[in-house]
């Protein structure tokens, strides 16, 4: 690996299974449940997931809502110096971007690319950088118009939320939701600012 070359996904026949295992061992070592609240969604189309971006954990959890309910191959975006960093991620599912133009658009059509295919997941954070998990208001990267452009997709937004209540280990809600509006940056970022305003609202009054 190269700093500055744009590096596409692999998933290595051991590493890529032994990530999967590893997600589920460390989310049940770490976190006292994990609660998906979910819809039906249709799984005949190539997903894009987007999601907040809160901490490391993030793909972890991307990881493990495909695992129990998509079952697709896994992609993701991630920045070049961590993809450098933590090598064995490229070996997982991810791929690089970094702010330079040619690289972005690199990134770009490789997304888009990924969602030709009907068996394949993608992971996106829109924000393009981890926030505060008591953000909750998102503005999104315009790249992401470019990627969905005249696709036939399911577009799959998430909401991680965590809480203690009486536990001493913190616990995972995860609420999902398929957008079924136009293709275009200000709808999509619109609507999943709505969807994460319910999705905190819920929790809010969520029995503990």
């Amino acid at each position: 690996m190269n700093k500055g070359e744009f590096l596409k996904a692999k998933h290595n026949f051991f590493i890529y299974p032994f990530f999967q295992l590893y997600t589920k061992r460390m989310i049940r070592k770490k976190f006292h449940s994990v609660i998906i609240e979910s819809k039906e969604f249709d799984l005949s189309k190539p997903i894009l997931l987007i999601s907040n971006h809160v901490s490391w954990w993030d793909g972890f959890w991307a990881m493990y809502i495909n695992l129990k309910l998509f079952k697709k191959k896994f992609y993701f975006m991630m920045h070049e110096n961590q993809l450098l960093k933590y090598k064995f991620f490229n070996q997982t599912g991810g791929f690089s971007i970094n702010n330079q133009y040619r690289h972005i658009i690199d990134s770009i059509n490789y997304s888009s690319s990924i969602l030709d295919d009907k068996n394949n997941l993608l992971v996106i954070y829109p924000q393009g950088e981890i926030n505060s998990i008591y953000q909750s208001e998102f503005v999104f990267k315009r790249g992401i118009e470019k990627i969905i452009k005249e696709k036939d997709i399911s577009l799959i937004f998430s909401a991680n939320l965590i809480d203690y209540f009486s536990c001493p280990k913190p616990s995972v809600y995860i609420y999902l939701e398929q957008y079924l509006g136009d293709y275009n940056l200000r709808d999509i970022q619109k609507a999943y600012n709505d969807f994460y305003k319910n999705s905190t609202e819920k929790q809010i009054h969520r029995e503990k």
